[in-house]
């Protein structure tokens, strides 16, 4: 298999059907409410990252949905089926958590032949070639290994695991950039090539805007703002302009402008909406200079959470 080949063969047929559906769920600990009647739906075959700040509830929330820990109300349905209990739809889900677990003076071969024992699918084979790819010894102990190889020895081993629905709490922590480029390639090609349906969190957006194919951020104990990518970054965007007379924000009222910011002569507009139809708006007002510049996706959200109403730096 060409690993390092990540170009998707499936973005065009990747269907519009959403195969995990959360409702109304809701988990208290000793009192303490931290998710409260979530609503997620999440489509079949596509990479769903969730970011939150630290104790936002994104590790409670993969825990509940992989039955590890129990809800308070609400429900899970995988495949139109309730995860709670059932062991056949286990089958179908790996999870990989953000503290990590390995059996003492286990090598990293026991590693795998003890996840074999778990997953009928399980591809040794695979294991062994991502091993290599990492230059992994799976015949040395795993306590031996760094913190960033003991990363990379428990997502193989998820992903030799071939389950359905992969979930990955802190997907790269302690891996170096080097090795994190890879295993986004990796983890990419996994969901192309085997129509995987991968969720991953972090706390660090950037970590996940070049991999992701749909967002969600979890913000006091809900989801405050989903949408797919493609989307956020078609819709909004940022212009700089100067126009022969003098001018402000006003004169756009025409367009949803989010932010004006006016310095001399030219103005730096972020706009939300159709680009060509901002742009065949923009021209008509006969600009001196108008360019269209590139968001990050932290700068959208930046704007989109002033939208609602929030600071990202409190929801981030």
């Amino acid at each position: 298999m060409d690993i390092y080949n990540c170009t998707s063969t499936n973005s065009t047929e990747k269907g519009d059907e959403f195969m995990i559906k959360i409702s109304n769920l809701t988990k208290s600990y000793d009192g303490k409410t931290v998710l409260e009647n979530l609503n997620c739906n999440i489509k079949t075959n596509c990479i769903y990252g969730l970011i939150g700040a630290n104790g936002a509830g994104k590790s409670t929330l993969l825990r509940i949905i992989n039955d590890v820990i129990r809800r308070n109300s609400g429900s899970i349905l995988i495949d139109d089926i309730e995860v709670e209990n059932n062991e056949a739809v286990k089958q179908k889900l790996a999870f990989l958590p953000d503290d990590l677990f390995f059996y003492p003076n286990y090598k990293m071969l026991d590693m795998a032949k003890y996840y074999q024992a778990m997953y009928e699918k399980f591809d040794m084979e695979y294991f062994k070639e991502l091993s290599k790819l990492l230059n992994l010894n799976i015949n040395a102990k795993v306590d031996s290994f760094s913190k960033g190889m003991k990363r990379q020895v428990a997502l193989i081993c998820t992903l030799a695991t071939n389950a359905e629905y992969m979930f990955f709490d802190e997907t790269f922590d302690g891996l170096d950039p080097v090795v994190r480029n890879l295993m986004k390639k990796i983890i990419a090609k996994q969901m192309d090539s085997k129509l995987t349906t991968i969720i991953m969190t972090s706390h660090n957006l950037r970590e996940l805007e070049d991999i992701c194919d749909n967002l969600g951020l979890l913000y006091k104990g809900g989801i405050l703002f989903e949408s797919d990518i493609d989307s956020l970054k078609t819709n909004m965007f940022k212009v700089q302009i100067s126009l022969k007379q003098d001018f402000s924000e006003k004169d756009f009222a025409n367009l949803e402008v989010l932010n004006f910011k006016k310095t001399g002569s030219v103005a730096q507009l972020i706009i939300k909406g159709e680009r060509d139809e901002a742009e065949s708006t923009l021209r008509k007002m006969n600009p001196l200079i108008l360019d269209f510049l590139p968001l990050t996706l932290e700068e959208i959200f930046i704007y989109e959470m002033e939208v609602l109403g929030y600071e990202f730096g409190q929801v981030i």
